[in-house]
Parts: C-alpha cells; sequence; structure tokens
C-alpha cells in the first residue's frame, strides 16, 4: 500500500498538511490510517470505497474499518448529501481541521506564555536579559519544572534579594529533592519552615540555662 501512495505522489500532485504528518499520533491514528488519510484529502469528497479499494490494493473491508476507525476518533464523518437529487456520501474533515487548528493554537499560547515567563524576570531583575540566561530559564522550563514553580523560585529569590539565577537554581534543585512541585507545595513547606524555626526559639526560651551547670 505504501508503495502505492509513493506512485501517487510522484504521478500527481499531492499535498499533505504538515501538523497531520508531525500530529497523527497525538491524534491516536495509525499509520495505515495516516495513509487513508492523506489519500481522501486529495480526492474529491465523495466517498467511494471501491476506488479506495483499488487504488490502495486493500481489501474493501479493510477500507471500511479503517474509515469506521477514524469515524469513531472523530478524524472524519460520512454524510449522505443530494447533489442533482441524487444522495451521495461525503466525507466532512471539519473535525480534523478543527483538532489540527488546536494544536496551532496551544503551540501559540504556550510561546505567550514563555515569553510572560521571559518578562517577569526581566521585571523583577530590573534590566535584560542574557542570552545564556534565557537558555537556562528554557532549561528549566523544558525540564520538570513547571513555569508555576518557576516562578515561585524567582519570587524566593527576589524576597532574599538575590537575582541570581544561580541562586534560583539551587531553590529549584532543592525543591525537586522534597518532591516540592506546584505554589501550594511551597506555601506548605514555608508554613513548616516557620513553624519548626518558633518551635526552636520557643525551646531555646523556655530552657534554664542558668541553672544547667546544678
Amino acid at each position: 500500500m505504501v508503495e502505492k501512495v509513493i506512485d501517487i505522489i510522484k504521478n500527481g500532485n499531492i499535498s499533505i498538511p504538515r501538523l497531520l504528518i508531525t500530529k497523527y499520533k497525538k491524534l491516536n491514528i495509525t499509520e495505515k490510517e495516516l495513509v487513508i488519510l492523506i489519500y481522501l484529502l486529495n480526492e474529491t469528497n465523495v466517498f467511494n470505497p471501491k476506488k479506495i479499494s483499488s487504488e490502495l490494493e486493500l481489501e474493501i473491508m479493510e477500507v471500511l474499518e479503517i474509515i469506521s476507525n477514524l469515524t469513531n476518533k472523530d478524524i472524519l464523518k460520512i454524510e449522505v448529501v443530494k447533489v442533482g437529487g441524487i444522495r451521495e456520501e461525503h466525507i466532512n474533515f471539519e473535525s480534523l481541521y478543527n483538532k489540527l487548528a488546536f494544536f496551532i493554537v496551544n503551540e501559540e499560547v504556550k510561546v505567550s506564555e514563555k515569553t510572560n515567563l521571559f518578562d517577569l524576570f526581566e521585571k523583577e531583575f530590573g534590566r535584560t536579559l542574557s542570552p545564556i540566561e534565557y537558555e537556562i530559564i528554557k532549561g528549566w522550563s523544558e525540564s520538570d519544572f513547571s513555569d508555576e514553580i518557576i516562578i515561585c523560585a524567582l519570587k524566593e529569590a527576589v524576597y532574599n534579594g538575590v537575582f541570581r539565577l544561580n541562586y534560583i537554581d539551587k531553590i529549584l534543585f532543592e525543591w525537586k529533592k522534597k518532591g516540592i512541585k506546584t505554589k501550594e507545595d511551597v506555601e506548605k513547606n514555608n508554613k513548616n519552615f516557620h513553624k519548626n524555626k518558633k518551635e526552636l526559639k520557643e525551646e531555646v526560651f523556655e530552657y534554664d540555662w542558668l541553672n544547667e551547670s546544678e
């Protein structure tokens, strides 16, 4: 079947949406379903199982099964349309286009959030970040640290009057060792720290050091 598709590509104009190629696994589409989908996107909207079976050298039952799978995955729909008084089955790809559009929007949101993260650092530091600092912050985001926890570490550093990324890196490393992953975890950790500190002070205050030698 793949060889047949290659022949189609070589002998005619075929369009393959780049997002479909890069995101098909996230759409839960198998490679065979992807080939059928690419073929359908380059045909007329009329659903013709016999033609698909013939050109891709597949059993018609396999074609129908793949189409059924794509329908169940909300990738396409088969609709009955009247054309010149004749009923025809047409393929509707709106669900697929909506899903691909979501990937684009989601990527743009991520870029926007990342930009806001850099802006926040520059605002708190009162200066422009260097290229190396950009890469360090980007590295945190691409590892196990969420933007939320990075911002918490930034605020912790600013609260302590330290404006260095290596200091923030140490905070993140210590929090990771303690399993601190969210803002709520940070708040709980700080409360416990201050509570233990207060209890320690009370113990020192209550200790009768004047009579220690007795």
